[in-house]
């Protein structure tokens, strides 16, 4: 094999003068946003090229069956030649006679962080440690080499490719993303690739036969001329929590209407769980529908409430008054593909297959169907989650198991159940008699406030207590004030409010009434005044409209948080918010989950102009900085969505925040980081800003920095420019410099790139040995790194006010020019002293005010 990095084996292979392949030019070795992609390829053997780019290449394995995400299975991945950085974008047809002839489809793509500091050592070692951030392939993976061949010396570099447990394995998956033929790029499948797909001559000739084409699904060659009829659906056992073990997937509940939906020959049926038709309740979905490939699929449609949580309320609110033009439906399952029954196969398949046909879906009929993804991490986990938030629990099924009509133990249902405390008012009866249920309430400020009735729990040893306590309170006056106070009547037996029961629920109705009560037993140890906490509050304006709350709720950074537990901060519930994310050091106390969330409350107004509306990049770590980091792009698994999506012309949106609720679900999921584009708002391809990082070397002083950051300021404003300054929350200072985004004044990435290339070269220039614009550690050589690379379409720069996650928890903190003087303390800027910071005045106040027209800038510099 060639050393990595080279291309004279890729080289060697081609002839350049009949190929209008990339001729083997060597890229810019990078350390960060390294990319990665896996082409499916049907040349003699049908295998999966899985590449890496690694010093300016695309390090390269031949792999004999998808990846799958299934710890237990091993892929062999041969090594082969290094192929260039451009050979990444090629989906096509290399034709007969060519090296590697054949059909090749983008099967997913991302980008990738290697796991290990010295990736040479790695390498020389043979084992390779990645997280992928693909479309289809994320978190954890390995490359380990394999030294020899059923016992004997290797003549070829053979690895095995492996997923490692993380959130994103799933045990028991096996061969199923082998189901997967759908480019992410296209939503072409192989066999639609052959037919239609650009031609690349490959190489020199290699006399060889090329590979039969890949022949379409009978599923997908198939037109049919009417949608499918009705399949009986398979429904969920219920379950007081999630089975346990390897084998089992977990998928959130949706709380709408059970929908299977038909599409082919160009028309669409919509039917109940029953096989009613409602395609006309929903017209717009079926429109939608009509426009899809011919499937039967299985799902949920749901209405999103303004937290754009599912609800069912809203659901019915949106039929009864015609408004169904925004409801979503979420497909989970793929019953038909074309004329195909996959009711048959593996739930893991069908779900592989259903992610291709999504994929195949026409971009303007697809806003409307979502993806219900499968988690395979501990179903408690899973329950647990979903209950805080306030959706309706979780469905958890095999992933090995047929569809089955009817009711199987392979699908169970695991609901949220609350258990609460409350005071029973009064009881009732058949026959004035015989005891049928409970009348209960909670300590109001009017009094005793109705919460409903508890039908259910009363086991006989339950009643023989129950029953001589009641009719020992017994009395004459109702106890229940307000105007949803119970009437009397026959049936109706009042209480002294004197009596606390413990119930387990379903939780509350928009009304306030419990939902499918349960009753577990009196408290003997409670008293009936300490029942005053309430468990659903539509009084309380603050919670239900995102206001601050209290400042007791949850406490400043560095002092404890005098109420821990279960919070809603903006309308999102925190868990866990004494959690520790910045562990205690000499210098400062250990700050927790809820002060974090403290932090983006206070700071929400600051830092909302600065991110809501772009695409976000989100540094986590939600078990701290001391656990596993990672960089979010994507919507994931479990993404609160109250997060907004951001349409960037790829498969997947990006993650967007749009108010303050959105900031606070960064921080519940663990987000400590905020990466923002430099885009305008809901505009991605306009940049707004221009920003220069200045990074120094090891061992020079902030003082340094603070010298270089002045030069800046004068040349850019040389050119009739603001500039505006900030800390990084780390060694350096950002420039940044706000431009017009309107269309009189609008400029492209590369030209907003290259304006920062060109000031940081005029500055290079000027003070050689103060500055350098190469990225290489070792060309620094204490001198301060202008990083110009923030500024095309993708890149990112720390957000204004943004935590960092460092041991300090420091802040990008933004400064006025008086700051910038010697004697700054970038360290001065935390999480424990934001608070304080807040209070003053905000330095970047007038940033929007500050734009100008790059337009006259970049034509005196000649750009």
């Amino acid at each position: 094999m060639a050393a990595r990095g080279e291309l004279d084996t890729y080289k060697a292979k081609r002839n350049f003068a009949a190929t209008p392949e990339p001729s083997g030019k060597k890229g810019k070795a990078r350390k960060a946003g390294l990319t990665f992609l896996i082409q499916r390829h049907a040349a003699t053997r049908l295998h999966y090229d899985f590449r890496i780019e690694i010093d300016g290449v695309l390090k390269s394995w031949a792999v004999t069956k998808a990846p799958s995400r299934d710890t237990a299975v091993k892929r062999l991945a041969v090594e082969v030649e290094d192929h260039p950085l451009d050979y990444g974008d090629f989906e096509g047809t290399i034709p007969a006679g060519n090296y590697g002839a054949g059909t090749v489809q983008m099967w997913d793509r991302g980008a990738w962080e290697p796991q290990q500091d010295d990736l040479d050592a790695a390498f020389a070692k043979g084992d390779v440690k990645m997280i992928l951030h693909g479309e289809r392939l994320k978190g954890k993976w390995a490359l380990i080499r394999l030294r020899s061949d059923r016992g004997k010396p290797s003549k070829r570099a053979n690895w095995l490719l492996i997923k490692e447990r993380d959130a994103y394995a799933v045990p028991g998956e096996g061969d199923a993303n082998m189901e997967i033929d759908a480019s992410v790029t296209t939503g072409r499948s192989l066999a639609e690739i052959a037919a239609g797909g650009q031609e690349w001559t490959s190489s020199k000739k290699t006399g060889r036969a090329a590979p039969a084409a890949p022949k379409p699904r009978a599923a997908v060659a198939g037109k049919a001329k009417k949608p499918h009829g009705f399949v009986p659906i398979q429904l969920c056992k219920n379950t007081d929590y999630p089975p346990h073990g390897a084998g089992w997937a977990h998928e959130i509940k949706f709380d709408g209407y059970r929908i299977q939906i038909a599409s082919g020959g160009g028309h669409a049926t919509l039917r109940t769980r029953k096989g009613l038709d409602w395609s006309d309740k929903f017209q717009e979905l079926a429109a939608d529908a009509e426009k899809w490939p011919d499937a039967v699929v299985d799902g949920e449609l749901c209405a999103l409430a303004e937290n754009h949580m599912p609800d069912f309320s809203a659901l019915q609110a949106a039929i009864a008054d015609g408004h169904t033009d925004d409801l979503i439906y979420f497909a989970f399952d793929l019953l038909f593909e074309g004329p195909e029954d996959l009711r048959k196969l593996p739930l893991a398949h069908r779900k592989a297959r259903l992610q291709a046909w999504l994929d195949r879906i026409p971009k303007a009929a697809r806003h409307r169907i979502r993806y219900v993804d499968h988690f395979a991490t501990t179903g408690k986990a899973i329950l647990e989650s979903a209950c805080r938030m306030d959706l309706e629990g979780v469905i958890s099924k095999k992933l090995d198991a047929p569809y089955h009509a009817g009711r199987s133990s392979t699908w169970l249902k695991s609901k949220c159940r609350g258990r609460d405390e409350v005071v029973i008012g009064g009881w009732t009866s058949e026959g004035g008699t015989r005891f049928r249920s409970l009348i209960v309430g909670v300590k109001d400020k009017a009094g005793l406030r109705h919460l409903g009735r508890v039908g259910t729990g009363y086991a006989a040893p339950l009643l023989k207590t129950l029953l001589p306590a009641l009719k020992a309170n017994a009395s004459d006056d109702n106890p229940f004030k307000g105007k949803d106070a119970p009437k009397g009547g026959r049936d109706i037996h009042w209480v002294k409010p004197v009596l606390v029961a413990e119930i387990e629920h379903g939780g509350y109705t928009d009304t306030g009434s419990l939902r499918q009560a349960s009753f577990k037993g009196l408290r003997d140890d409670k008293a009936a005044s300490e029942v005053r906490d309430k468990p659903w509050a539509p009084s309380d304006p603050a919670k239900e409209k995102g206001a601050p709350l209290p400042a007791e709720a949850l406490a400043i950074p560095g002092e404890k948080p005098k109420k821990p537990g279960k919070l809603v901060v903006a309308g999102v519930t925190i868990s866990n918010p004494d959690k520790i994310l910045w562990p205690a050091t000499d210098d400062h106390p250990a700050i927790t989950k809820g002060e974090l969330i403290r932090y983006y409350e206070l700071a929400a107004e600051r830092i909302l102009p600065h991110v809501a509306d772009r695409p976000v990049s989100i540094i986590r770590a939600p078990e701290g900085i001391t656990g596993e980091t990672f960089f979010q792009r994507h919507a994931m698994p479990g993404s609160n969505p109250r997060l907004k999506l951001i349409d960037v012309k790829e498969r997947k949106p990006y993650v967007g925040i749009s108010d303050a609720g959105g900031l606070i679900a960064i921080g519940q999921a663990g987000g400590l980081e905020l990466h923002p584009w430099g885009c305008a708002p809901d505009d991605p391809e306009t940049p707004e800003q221009v920003t220069f990082d200045l990074d120094p070397d090891e061992g020079l002083d902030f003082n340094d920095v603070i010298a270089a950051a002045k030069m800046v300021k004068v040349q850019i404003e040389k050119l009739g420019l603001h500039p505006f300054v900030k800390t990084t929350g780390g060694k350096g200072l950002h420039v940044v410099v706000p431009i017009r985004a309107d269309k009189a004044a609008r400029v492209e990435w590369d030209q907003c790139k290259a304006f920062a290339k060109e000031v940081s070269e005029i500055m290079r220039r000027a003070d050689p040995d103060r500055f350098t614009t190469t990225l290489a550690k070792k060309a620094r050589g204490g001198k301060i790194f202008l990083d110009y690379l923030r500024n095309g379409r993708m890149a990112t720069a720390v957000a204004p006010w943004s935590p960092r996650a460092r041991p300090a928890a420091g802040v990008a903190f933004p400064l006025s020019w008086p700051q910038v003087k010697p004697g700054l303390d970038p360290k001065a800027f935390t999480l424990l002293t934001a608070p304080a910071l807040l209070k003053k005045p905000d330095p970047w106040k007038d940033f929007r005010a500050g734009e100008e027209n790059l337009r006259p800038v970049l034509k005196t510099l000649g750009l």
